[in-house]
């Protein structure tokens, strides 16, 4: 792991054009709330895809080559565990039956929280870098065990830690069955209930917390530069919302994506380890000097990184097609699925007509 040095009135610049577009992607949510098409969400995650890779063309002109392959080789581990996190969004979507018309705004509410607590994360992870550097040790352990987790773990794990979310909120909140639009509070026969939406709310902020905690010792086992972790961050979480509409059905059906995932999250703490053993200033450990192992350049973790998710998906899909499933319908739906976009969209535009005509 290079030290780099970006320009300061880059960073600056970078961080203010982000901001405004994260503003507008919001505004965007909250004045046309609506079901996106397959080919409206595709577009989007395209545009912001190719934002990414224009920010790290500029990151190799104006910062160097190290700084743009630390940006791209964090930018996808930041972006293959931003699709598992997708998968915990649909599950809970689907436990909790939120209408297909709140979703929108619901995914906009869980990433401005992933930003949030990744932000946090990312300045004491920083923090803690600059003064201990044996904390790449606890970092690389954490990994270790994650990838293991990562890879035995099965989706029924996910599904009992919801239920029993569940269970323990409703023993001790009146909550209701039905929701209120985007209400956490309604009024039934005068009594206050919460609805829905605050348990919706408590497991998505709860995921994104647990995700920020394996992303972060991730990337900054490839950068130690706060900028590049941020901005990796906030362009794997951007265009979140759109490739759950595009391939939401389908992050389930990718059997071989957490195996992928867990085979990165190893090799990075297996990089971390050995950047310690590197480092090394504990007694205990070779006197306190430093240990010469081989570390793992930038340009390697790449490279293992893109191998890793392109098996994971590409033996996904194969299987799909072994099963016999036609596999362009399998990756953008089929055309009820489009339809059943379509009516919940007018469904959402009427309902925000209702509510602008009646003064709410």
């Amino acid at each position: 792991m290079s030290d780099v040095v970006i320009p300061a009135w880059f960073e600056i610049g970078s961080l203010v054009i982000l901001s405004a577009v994260l503003i507008a992607d919001l505004l965007l949510v909250i004045k046309r709330p609506h079901v996106p098409s397959p080919r409206e969400s595709g577009l989007w995650v395209a545009f912001y895809v190719t934002l990414a890779l224009i920010f790290a063309g500029l990151m190799f002109v104006i910062a160097g080559a190290d700084a743009g392959g630390e940006f791209v080789a964090g930018w996808l581990t930041e972006y293959s565990l931003s699709i598992d996190n997708l998968f915990v969004f649909v599950l809970i979507m689907a436990q909790f039956n939120v209408p297909r018309r709140m979703q929108q705004r619901v995914l906009m509410i869980g990433i401005i929280l992933a930003l949030l607590f990744r932000g946090i994360f990312i300045l004491l992870g920083a923090a803690l870098i600059a003064n201990f550097s044996w904390v790449f040790y606890i970092f690389g352990a954490f990994l270790l065990v994650t990838a293991a987790q990562q890879a035995f773990s099965g989706r029924e794990d996910d599904e009992e830690r919801e239920s029993k979310l569940i269970g323990f909120l409703r023993k001790r909140i009146p909550i209701t069955d039905e929701y209120d639009g985007m209400k956490m509070r309604t009024r039934i026969d005068g009594k206050a209930f919460f609805t829905p939406l605050l348990i919706v709310l408590i497991a998505i902020g709860t995921t994104d917390v647990i995700f920020a905690l394996d992303s972060i010792p991730a990337i900054f086992g490839i950068t130690q530069s706060p900028f590049i972790v941020f901005t990796a961050n906030v362009f794997a979480l951007m265009g979140l919302r759109q490739l759950y509409f595009l391939l939401g059905h389908l992050v389930d059906k990718l059997e071989y994506l957490k195996y992928g995932i867990a085979f990165i999250l190893a090799f990075i703490g297996v990089k971390l380890v050995l950047h310690a053993l590197h480092e090394n200033e504990l007694p205990f450990i070779n006197g306190g000097e430093h240990v010469p192992v081989p570390e793992i350049d930038t340009w390697t973790s790449l490279i293992v990184i893109l191998v890793a998710m392109a098996v994971a998906v590409v033996l996904s899909l194969l299987k799909i097609r072994r099963e016999g499933r036609y596999l362009p319908t399998a990756i953008i739906g089929s055309a009820d699925d489009e339809e059943e976009g379509s009516e919940a969209a007018s469904a959402a535009a009427g309902t925000e007509n209702t509510e602008t005509r009646s003064g709410r």
